[in-house]
């Protein structure tokens, strides 16, 4: 039975972390590039985003590979507290060990300690896994559209 990962909130940028984010970005996305050094520090710096990492199991003293991340957005607004869970990805060599599980599941709790009532993320269809993960932790699929602006410029 695999370990479940160690779910950290990151509290500072690192070379390490820069270089860990910027792989598993290149796993999510094709066209986003990895965030800078200085883009990390300004999403740790937040009060509005929470970036969790998982870690791999490491011998004692030493800080496992990360094997996954995921960023929290929790913000007030006229009718409450709202959370927003972004760029899930976990590694390709550790995919199917209950690593996005425990990112979620730290994310779900870190959001209702936070008093958001409901927890929202959007998942592309073919990520079939993803898809079977979020409705087992209790998802509900909504009838909604989902829009999306682009600045031609950006």
């Amino acid at each position: 039975m695999p370990t479940v990962p160690e779910i950290a909130e990151v509290r500072a940028v690192s070379d390490e972390l820069v270089a860990a984010v910027g792989r598993l970005v290149r796993q999510l996305s094709s066209s986003s590039p990895p965030p800078t050094s200085a883009e990390l520090e300004a999403i740790v710096a937040s009060p509005a985003t929470i970036l969790l990492l998982a870690r791999e199991e490491a011998p004692e003293g030493a800080e496992g590979a990360v094997v996954g991340m995921l960023t929290l957005a929790v913000f007030r607004i006229p009718t409450g507290v709202r959370a927003w869970i972004e760029d899930v990805v976990v590694d390709q060599s550790a995919r199917g060990q209950g690593v996005g599980e425990a990112l979620s599941r730290r994310a779900l709790d870190l959001a209702a300690a936070a008093g958001a009532r409901t927890v929202e993320l959007t998942s592309r269809p073919s990520r079939q896994a993803a898809n079977r993960l979020y409705q087992r932790l209790g998802f509900q699929p909504r009838d909604t559209n989902v829009y999306r602006y682009q600045h031609h410029d950006a």
